[in-house]
């Protein structure tokens, strides 16, 4: 007799928590928690063991710290990531040592690096200007600034797109269905998460059969999902069905930074004609298929015309980083179909943890920095460091209405906390916030003076402003951005604000914990 559905969900959540510890113990919040428990170890055992070589002790670590303090104050760091080198050098000096030239060497990444950037200027002039950024010129020099931003970043700006707002994942997951019927040519797939369950299963029903009948059909999924979401070496299955399949970056022991660096995307191209982006995964949860954490709430948009030739740049850039060629003129010189009544400007952009271009976090401030009327904003995570939250704060100071959701109930307790030690600046401040009450959001989005707008993959925290392959799209004065700002309306009603008042009655665990980890929040 088979096992109970009791049994079964009871023997998958045990072997997703076994692996979900082994996940920690190879993560870089695992590698700063053992770094800092050998410290308190090794100066415990210095006290009681080697108590006459204290002195010395003590006055060779404390050169050290001046020594390390220097160093870091004169980098090209971020601010905030220096006060949390300085903490750790101060508490453990030896250590903190160690675990910053472990960092800063990027080891097993040096070499994705450099073919990164080699990559990156091979394919850049691919896609040229077009001519709609000398119309948005005219049409608004302040969103002109931040188009020709995103160009010397190699993202073009395009017209004639149109743009469909998804409001939740199962309307996103239907139409994705649909335009996967369609597929005659290729289809690209590039997501964070594949879980097997009722929506991936779906979706790879029709890959096989589409592979069938000749589709180039490609499916780049990050490499923790082999931790506890699909088998491990699940690309090779796939290859067994007919698809064409990769993991990025499979997780590595701490000899190797791996980890730090996650491809975070979500794409989905088909044929060069349509393509997906925003926070919806391929897993239940983002149907509502299952219950995690109440009902997820989450995003997505889908676009025509010539801008998804920058998504399928984007995605063969990815699938190309051991250094193999992948064919980047066969794809995008497909021709595309031009939404003659579509209104306004839509530029993807991606962003790589590998450059200095910190393009997620420029966009997101230049939004915050221009803003007249409103600016509102969907994000999972509130992780800041100074520069953002002083853009938030100085947008609501200069009288713009600055208003964040964030979920209700937390898929993890840490970051949960972290975003609470933000709250209390951010509400002097003026800036507004609030918390959905149905349970967890998971939409990543910015909508600005019903004119602007961005949705993809990018949250407020440092993993994806710092550590993750992103993308997203910038949209001015299309038509859809009507019904960004309908659904942040609607998700308000469902939504607590967040007051002085409120904070009072936080549990006491959560203000503790964000008291307590905010100083090493880079490095988490």
């Amino acid at each position: 007799m088979s096992k109970s559905y009791t049994a079964q969900r009871g023997e998958k959540l045990r072997k997703k928590g076994r692996k979900g510890l082994f996940k920690l113990l190879f993560s870089r919040t695992g590698l700063v928690a053992a770094v800092l428990l050998l410290n308190i170890g090794l100066l415990v055992g210095v006290a009681l063991r080697f108590r006459d070589y204290l002195v010395p002790y003590v006055g060779i670590t404390t050169a050290l710290s001046i020594v390390l303090m220097l160093v870091l104050v004169g980098s090209r760091a971020n601010p905030t990531v220096k006060v949390t080198w300085l903490v750790l050098f101060m508490v453990m000096p030896a250590l903190g040592l160690v675990l910053y030239v472990y960092t800063k060497s990027d080891l097993g990444h040096r070499a994705l690096g450099d073919r990164v950037q080699t990559l990156m200027k091979r394919t850049r002039d691919l896609l040229p200007q077009t001519a709609a950024a000398e119309t948005l010129q005219r049409t608004d020099g302040g969103a002109a600034g931040l188009s020709r931003y995103l160009w010397k970043c190699g993202f073009p700006t395009y017209d004639g797109c149109d743009v469909t707002y998804f409001p939740s994942g199962e309307a996103k997951f239907a139409a994705m269905l649909a335009e996967l019927e369609k597929a005659r040519d290729f289809i690209f797939l590039e997501y964070f998460i594949v879980e097997e369950g009722e929506m991936w299963n779906a979706v790879l029903e029709v890959l096989e059969r589409k592979a069938r009948e000749g589709v180039d059909v490609r499916v780049l999924y990050d490499g923790t999902c082999e931790v506890a979401l699909v088998p491990r070496g699940y690309a090779a299955q796939l290859q067994k069905r007919g698809l064409k399949a990769k993991a990025f970056a499979p997780l590595m022991p701490f000899l190797s930074t791996h980890y730090n660096y996650r491809d975070h995307r979500k794409i989905l191209v088909i044929d060069g004609q349509v393509a997906f982006t925003g926070g919806v995964n391929l897993a239940d949860e983002y149907i509502n298929a299952v219950d995690r954490f109440g009902h997820w709430k989450d995003t997505a948009i889908m676009v025509r015309g010539a801008a998804v030739q920058s998504f399928t740049r984007m995605f063969l850039q990815m699938w190309s980083m051991e250094g193999k060629t992948a064919e980047f003129d066969r794809f995008l010189s497909v021709p595309v179909e031009r939404a003659e009544n579509a209104r306004g400007f839509v530029i993807p952009y991606g962003d790589c943890p590998l450059d200095e271009d910190m393009v997620g976090q420029r966009v997101y401030m230049d939004m915050l920095n221009r803003a007249k009327h409103y600016v509102h904003i969907f994000t999972p995570y509130l992780i800041l460091d100074g520069e953002m939250e002083t853009a938030l704060k100085f947008a609501a100071e200069r009288g713009v209405d600055v208003t964040l959701i964030l979920p209700g109930t937390p898929d993890k307790k840490v970051p949960y906390a972290l975003a609470w030690s933000h709250y209390s600046a951010l509400l002097d401040a003026g800036v507004k916030i609030y918390e959905y009450v149905p349970g967890f959001l998971h939409a990543k989005s910015f909508v600005c003076d019903d004119i602007e707008a961005v949705v993809g993959t990018i949250n407020l925290d440092y993993r994806s402003l710092y550590h993750h392959f992103e993308c997203a799209a910038y949209l001015y004065d299309v038509t859809c951005i009507g019904d960004i700002e309908a659904d942040f309306q609607t998700t308000l009603k469902k939504s607590r604000r967040v007051t002085r008042q409120t904070m009072k009655k936080e549990k006491w665990w959560r203000r503790l914990t964000g008291f307590l980890l905010k100083a090493l929040a880079p490095l988490l």
